[in-house]
């Protein structure tokens, strides 16, 4: 199931190394998100203080310029006095408050500039000066020059200029203040990303894998095997959770598909070996007396008798043999087992075959490499298990081909045995069910359906398995993977096959 298009664009981004690395697991999320908080945390609050340390700088130039505009007040009300009533004292109280300016002045000169200009500073200064240097005339004369209109006009000017830069002050604090005020949305605002953020990586990283997590499991409840996997954004954690659930869904299917095999074959083979024994009597004294009457009455047949008593023989025998297949697949005792060399097995089943592959136009490829560890096991049961399979590839070939035996040693603890044919090969129908027993793909009469279900039951009494893959027209492998022995031993003696030859021999009675 694949994610839909608009919720591509994050996976796409985590494409980058960093970031799979980062917001692959639930951890690297959790951790993410603890950064970015953390981050983002601490940027608004360095951007708080700043402002909060620029509102306070602020507030305290204002309150200079509050002191400045002040004293410029208290000059010109001693100004006022001095010109209305010729009181020289209040120049001389006038003068303490214009020795305060000047330093004020040179200490907001920089402040000055900033929220003015240059130009604007040095006239405010050059009215400064002005009046300081008037101020001082008057205070020296006994009585004022003129009528005063000149101390008059640079005091007014003095004052517009303090009032002025007050006011600016106040508007550049107003500013500053405004920005602080801005600051707990950009709080709000981060967090409401930091919460869409964790909303989206819980969505694609967990909610959706988890539905899709419900639907294997309800699929797997209901009897489908192969629900698929999860093409989306995952997890490091859900994506082990999702594969460990499609892994144990495929083995489900195959121990299901056993034990069925097993199910079948173990009341078939119940069933089977109780009709066998029934016809193995009357089929044994049909052929008893049809041998009998052709050594009597032969003589006096003539060719046409003589050959309908040979094909009672030749069907009685055929008989038998079908029982005696019906015998080997219901047959569940246990064999005395002991290691048998892997190339031995291989040996001997294809010298049985041999003749019969070279007159069918089959060409033998075997390939048996030095050092195959022994497998555990019955060598005559494996015999029958290769030579049924042999057999199989060798009729799949009739027009000729090659017949190739390739085994390996397959690690940690088994041999494969690879049978391959360059046959027609067979369709997936045909595949999911030739261990069935009586399938059979042969023509009426030629098969009896039985040899791939006894194959089936030795190799799984060998605490081995079958499987085969085959495409039409491209021939056909048959893979068989065997244990290893876990100590070497000898081969089976002639006791131990005479009393698996007994063994036979019991069954078929």
């Amino acid at each position: 199931m694949s994610e839909p298009s608009h919720f591509l664009p994050l996976p796409r981004l985590l494409k980058t190394q960093p970031l799979r690395w980062l917001l692959g697991s639930v951890k690297g999320q959790i951790l993410a998100l603890f950064l970015v908080t953390s981050i983002s945390a601490s940027v608004l609050t360095l951007m708080d203080y700043r402002d909060l340390s620029m509102l306070k700088r602020r507030l305290l130039l204002e309150d200079r310029y509050h002191d400045l505009l002040d004293n410029v007040l208290e000059v010109r009300r001693y100004e006022k006095n001095y010109l209305l009533y010729k009181d020289r004292s209040n120049l001389v109280e006038g003068g303490h408050y214009l020795a305060k300016i000047e330093p004020l002045v040179l200490n907001l000169s920089g402040d000055m500039v900033e929220i003015t200009s240059r130009k604007t500073f040095e006239e405010f200064h050059d009215v400064v000066v002005g009046y300081a240097k008037t101020h001082r005339v008057y205070q020296a004369s006994a009585a004022p020059p003129g009528d005063g209109a000149l101390m008059r006009r640079q005091g007014r000017e003095l004052t517009d200029f303090a009032t002025m830069f007050l006011r600016a002050k106040q508007k550049e604090t107003r500013k500053a203040i405004e920005n602080v005020l801005l600051l707990p949305f950009a709080f709000l605002g981060v967090f409401f990303l930091l919460m869409l953020l964790v909303m989206r990586l819980v969505s694609l990283g967990l909610l959706r894998p988890l539905k899709r997590l419900q639907t294997i499991i309800r699929d797997v409840a209901t009897g489908d095997y192969n629900p698929g996997g999860y093409e989306g954004f995952q997890t490091e954690e859900m994506h082990g959770l999702i594969e460990a659930f499609d892994r144990m869904a495929r083995e489900l299917a195959v121990n299901q598909e056993h034990l069925l095999q097993a199910g079948k074959m173990a009341a078939l083979g119940t069933f089977t070996a109780g009709i066998a024994h029934e016809l193995n009597n009357p089929l044994n004294n049909i052929s008893l007396t049809a041998e009998t009457y052709l050594e009597e009455y032969g003589d006096r047949m003539d060719d046409e008798g003589r050959e309908l008593i040979g094909d009672v023989l030749a069907q009685s025998e055929r008989a038998c043999d079908i029982v005696k297949n019906l015998l080997d697949f219901s047959r569940t005792r246990q064999r005395i087992r002991t290691s048998v060399d892997a190339s031995e097995i291989v040996r001997s089943t294809v010298s049985l075959v041999k003749n019969q592959a070279a007159l069918s136009g089959v060409k033998l490829d075997i390939r048996l490499p030095e050092g195959l560890p022994p497998v555990r096991g019955s060598l005559r049961s494996l015999q029958q298990v290769f030579s049924n399979l042999l057999i199989n590839a060798v009729q799949a070939m009739a027009g000729g081909g090659t017949l190739t035996v390739d085994v390996k040693d397959e690690p940690p603890d088994s041999l494969r045995f690879d049978i391959r044919d360059t046959g027609m090969g067979m369709d997936p129908e045909t595949v999911g069910r030739i261990f069935e027993p009586f399938f059979t793909t042969k023509e009426a009469g030629k098969g009896t359906g039985l040899g791939l279900a006894v194959v089936y039951s030795i190799v799984k009494r060998h605490g081995g398995s079958i499987g085969v893959k085959s495409e039409i027209g491209a021939g056909t492998v048959f893979t068989v993977l065997l244990p290893v022995a876990e100590t070497e031993g000898e081969p089976a003696g002639p006791e131990q096959e005479r009393s698996e030859n007994a063994a036979h021999a019991g069954g078929n009675s």
